[in-house]
């Protein structure tokens, strides 16, 4: 919270934009997920954008506070019940905007529904974080095909490469750039924490895309993802199984049937 009051403080000192608020939220918790959702519902008139930018990348094999592994509940699981416990606020602030950050390693992800908290395989680090970006894209689809004349749109993005700590992990972070740790070339393709937020700017803002839903982008530019990220029989069963995980009894969309 201390880096975030700063980061606070320093906007509401560049802009004059004294409403810029902050408020703590753990999404490797349901229950502060919940207690967060709760108190956004209770304060705020609207919610006009949401963005879902959380993100574990490539840690030990560490589990929430409910268990799940921690890249899947933190990237996917907590976003996905965030997302839910908001959707009726995000209705009745219609138009509204919803974009969830993946990334371009859900490219080389797979749903493993038999073992999603990898509880019996042995524990690989990289692919447990590229199915949990894989399972952020199949989460946007499905919640676009449900937000359908809602007023609700909902986009999955790869912003690119970022100079922030996300990498700590792996030893790819702003404390230990090195051009002789991954070579020159590599250096060339990441970002400023700047320059990567635009991509989110950009598609909660742009008039261009006031009903463009359920779309994948790299960078500023609409892709087509990954042809597993596509599958509407696994995004429908992926939704299925993490409603069951986070306890999400009364979901706040009506199901719709598949398009024929």
């Amino acid at each position: 919270m201390e880096k975030c009051e700063a980061a606070a403080k320093d906007i509401r000192g560049e802009t004059l934009n004294h409403h810029v608020k902050t408020r703590h939220l753990d999404l490797a918790s349901l229950k502060s997920i919940r207690e967060f959702a709760a108190k956004i519902i209770e304060e705020e008139e609207r919610v006009d954008i949401l963005i879902n930018n959380a993100g574990v990348m490539r840690c030990p094999h560490w589990t929430t506070e409910d268990g799940f592994e921690m890249q899947f509940g933190v990237n996917h699981l907590g976003h996905f019940l965030l997302t839910n416990l908001l959707l009726d606020k995000l209705k009745a602030s219609a138009p509204s905007r919803i974009i969830n950050l993946s990334s371009l390693a859900h490219v080389a992800g797979h749903i493993d529904f038999d073992d999603l908290n990898w509880q019996t395989r042995k524990y690989n680090t990289k692919a447990a974080y590229c199915q949990s970006k894989l399972a952020i894209v199949l989460f946007t689809k499905e919640l676009s095909r449900r937000l359908q004349g809602s007023g609700v749109t909902v986009n999955a993005l790869h912003p690119g490469v970022a100079r922030t700590e996300l990498g700590r992990h792996t030893g790819i972070h702003g404390s230990t750039f090195s051009s002789t740790t991954l070579g020159p070339i590599f250096w060339l393709l990441v970002k400023s924490p700047e320059l990567a937020a635009q991509p989110s700017t950009y598609l909660a803002v742009a008039e261009e895309l006031a009903d463009v839903s359920g779309k994948y982008f790299d960078g500023l530019k609409q892709k087509a993802p990954a042809p597993e990220a596509e599958d509407e029989e696994v995004a429908r069963r992926l939704w299925a199984e993490s409603a069951r995980l986070v306890g999400l009894e009364a979901p706040s969309v009506r199901e719709q049937p598949l398009p024929r």
